[in-house]
């Protein structure tokens, strides 16, 4: 099993066949670089499942950013999505509201998008899952990676090792955005964060 992005990287580099791989994106300049990244290497699909972002304007717009993302990279890629459900994380974060960002809140959060993804990949036939969530600073990869492989054991689907803000991918993800004229958020996607952020504006 990979545990590290060097494994990661000789594990791609040693892969046999397109194998399938569902990748679950929360934005499009956040899976700029990783798509990239992999689509030599897997027969890749986008699927955007982030019922956290708020509201549901900002929900619409950062995937139709995604849906013409992927069409100017490669049409090939295809983008599934599900129906915004803030219910569904209202109720996965629940007592947690106001803890700050990068805390539990967010664990659960993280937890919500990838079980839906293993679920949704496990349930179409792909043979891995992965999401594009470690390529932030912002995001903590162990939590991220620690939660995909017990999905992998639960659902019985191959998980992909994500921490894609190495080799500077973060850096390049902006890059990314800048050649392709993306839509770039100033905030995580919750309203939480989107206070948090606000907060700290009005400090400075």
């Amino acid at each position: 099993m990979v545990k590290s992005y060097k494994e990661l990287k000789s594990f791609l580099e040693n892969l046999k066949g397109r194998p399938t791989l569902l990748l679950h994106s929360c934005c499009a300049p956040c899976s700029s670089h990783v798509i990239l990244l992999l689509k030599d290497y897997f027969d890749l699909t986008i699927y955007y499942s982030n019922d956290n972002i708020y509201p549901l304007e900002e929900y619409e717009k950062r995937l139709q950013e995604e849906i013409c993302f992927c069409n100017k990279i490669d049409e090939a890629i295809k983008v599934l999505y599900d129906p915004y459900q803030e219910e569904d994380y209202n109720q996965a974060i629940l007592g947690l509201e106001h803890k700050k960002e990068r805390s539990e809140r967010c664990y659960k959060c993280y937890e919500l998008r990838l079980e839906k993804t293993a679920k949704k990949a496990s349930l179409l036939g792909f043979d891995y899952f992965s999401t594009t969530l470690s390529i932030s600073p912002y995001k903590v990869s162990s939590w991220i990676n620690e939660i995909g492989e017990r999905l992998e054991k639960k659902y019985s689907i191959s998980y992909l090792y994500s921490d894609f803000k190495k080799e500077e991918g973060y850096k390049h993800s902006i890059e990314l955005s800048k050649q392709y004229g993306l839509y770039r958020q100033d905030y995580c996607g919750c309203k939480y964060s989107k206070e948090e952020r606000n907060g700290k504006e009005q400090e400075n």
